[in-house]
């Protein structure tokens, strides 16, 4: 038995399937994946994501500390509330995790990591927070529930108090805010609008049930991977991991090398391999004939190395199978997949295939 969330007896109660995810037992369908994921593209579901670790990072160092741990720069943060994504990196440049940021006030910050790599992120950022004045807390008395999709937000308001509702519907994107004893994130992992709500552990069985009240789907891990993979957004230890940087997981755009003093983890390797050039990128691929792209699948193409399927899936909006791959940074816009022992043809596309319900490649 792996770890339980302060929402597993809810899950258990409703019939929700069962699975081990990263050492932590939690739901992947109540029934069928493909109405879960269907309901956050065109009305709204909520997961339980309390196995993600939040970490706060408090203390008269607390920016300087994070401008150096992070790829990204914090310093863009200057309006409480404002978040940002951004990977932690090894001093070879690879992804130790990828998380969010936020910016609570003065001195004070909140980082929320992946589940899986919950030991080795707080190991590493303890690690180097060695020598700075700061205070790292990991607030394991906390919950957290995603509730995503098109009607998410409106329907999602109903649990907070009346007189707050204006303010967390006003809420920009990648911005957060307290409400009472509910902090709450316009973040997600779906491609479609919505929330993160976070709340104390012993309040979560409570706010999950208004949600359903408020009709509100419950959903798996199952229907968050497809959603996450048709908006194209990398997945931990598939698409990145520490062998890999950011240059070549598409994930250029998280790191600040501006400006140029500022000497973060991983810095010296990444412009090193800017400078040289990258002989491997990440790419989505479409299949054109019938099967599923799945993880560790090979791609082939003419004259180049081989490439691999990172993450794959049949998509429920599109009829297809799609993935994520990396492959050598000369292929063109075709390639074939071994599903099988067979090369089955695949287009290469850039990702998001979906977001905000809207398809965003040609079929």
């Amino acid at each position: 038995m792996g770890r339980q969330t302060p929402l597993f007896a809810v899950h258990q109660s409703a019939g929700a399937r069962i699975v081990d995810f990263g050492g932590w037992d939690m739901p992947v369908h109540y029934g069928s994946q493909i109405d879960e994921h269907l309901a956050v593209r065109g009305d709204a579901g909520m997961f339980d994501v309390s196995h993600m670790t939040v970490v706060d990072v408090t203390g008269t160092d607390s920016r300087a500390f994070l401008r150096q741990l992070l790829a990204n720069d914090v310093d863009k943060l200057v309006e409480p509330g404002k978040a940002l994504y951004s990977c932690m990196l090894n001093d070879k440049g690879g992804v130790v995790d990828d998380l969010i940021a936020y910016f609570l006030g003065d001195e004070r910050y909140r980082l929320v990591v992946n589940a899986g790599t919950r030991e080795k992120d707080l190991n590493w950022i303890n690690g180097r927070a060695a020598g700075h004045d700061v205070d790292i807390i990991d607030r394991d008395d906390l919950a957290m529930i995603a509730v995503q999709g098109p009607t998410a937000r409106d329907q999602a308001a109903t649990v907070l108090a009346s007189a707050d509702r204006p303010a967390a519907l006003a809420l920009g994107v990648f911005s957060s805010r307290d409400f009472g004893e509910f902090f709450v994130a316009r973040t997600g992992y779906t491609g479609e609008d919505g929330w993160e709500i976070v709340c104390p552990a012993q309040q979560a069985a409570s706010v999950w049930e208004r949600l359903a009240a408020a009709g509100i789907r419950a959903c798996g891990l199952g229907a968050r991977d497809t959603l996450r993979l048709e908006a194209g957004m990398s997945l931990y230890g598939n698409d990145m991991d520490e062998t890999t940087s950011p240059l070549e997981s598409g994930l250029a755009w998280t790191v600040a090398l501006d400006p140029k003093d500022r000497e973060f983890v991983g810095r010296p390797a990444l412009e090193q391999q800017k400078a040289a050039g990258i002989d491997r990128k990440l790419v989505g691929l479409l299949l054109q004939d019938r099967g599923v792209l799945r993880e560790q699948q090979t791609v082939v193409a003419d004259g180049l190395p081989d490439g691999h399927v990172t993450s794959g899936t049949f998509s429920p909006t599109l009829k297809r199978s799609i993935a994520l791959a990396r492959v050598p940074t000369g292929l063109g816009e075709s390639c074939r997949v071994d599903i099988r022992g067979r090369l089955l043809e695949a287009r290469v596309v850039k990702p998001p295939f979906v977001r905000h319900g809207k398809v965003l490649i040609s079929l």
